[in-house]
């Protein structure tokens, strides 16, 4: 076997499709796309699903059951090197200062520290949770670790459905009846 004798597998190195390139290429004018309609067009194509104009079928279909969504737990994610940029040795590293620092987005949302990165700064952090490396990466800097209580998703809920059920049933409700008012005294 000799080095001009190697060749790659058959079929490895396909040749792109050069589109446009004259009636001889056979992908000259229309370029392999047919002509006129929607998918001839740049950007065009039905998207995903599409049945032609009946009825979807995930709006055929009725929706049944119980979902575990309304009880999912999602975190915003920091890890420890970032945190060795943005903040100074023997800073507070609470909820108020990561969004100030632009790390956390959403104002309720529950934070996780993650071990990716090195820390270099002795911080105290307080998150909603921690994983296991980051709590050790942080002691083991001489910082320390504070754990942010939350409620629990389920019982927030119940009580957001309460609320609810509560405003509908005062809404439904009758007005009191209004006093009669006397009759008038005619002997007078």
């Amino acid at each position: 076997m000799q080095i001009n004798n190697i060749t790659s597998a058959v079929g490895a190195n396909r040749r792109r499709k050069r589109v446009g390139r004259g009636i001889g290429s056979g992908h000259g004018k229309t370029c392999g796309r047919g002509s006129k309609g929607h998918a001839s067009r740049s950007g065009g194509g039905a998207r995903r699903m599409t049945e032609g104009g009946q009825m979807p079928i995930f709006r055929r279909i009725a929706k049944r059951g119980f979902s575990n969504a309304n009880f999912r737990t999602e975190y915003e994610l920091v890890n420890l090197g970032t945190l060795d940029k943005r903040f100074d040795d023997g800073e507070v590293v609470d909820f108020a200062n990561l969004r100030r620092n632009r790390l956390v987005h959403k104002a309720d949302a529950l934070v996780k520290v993650l071990g990716k990165g090195e820390l270099t700064k002795k911080l105290t952090v307080e998150a909603h949770a921690f994983s296991e490396a980051a709590k050790q990466a942080i002691e083991k800097a001489g910082g320390s670790v504070k754990l942010i209580e939350r409620a629990d998703p389920a019982e927030q809920w119940r009580a957001k459905r309460r609320t609810k059920s509560k405003t509908a049933s005062t809404a439904k409700a009758k007005p009191a009846p209004r006093p009669k008012a006397e009759p008038a005294n005619e002997s007078e």
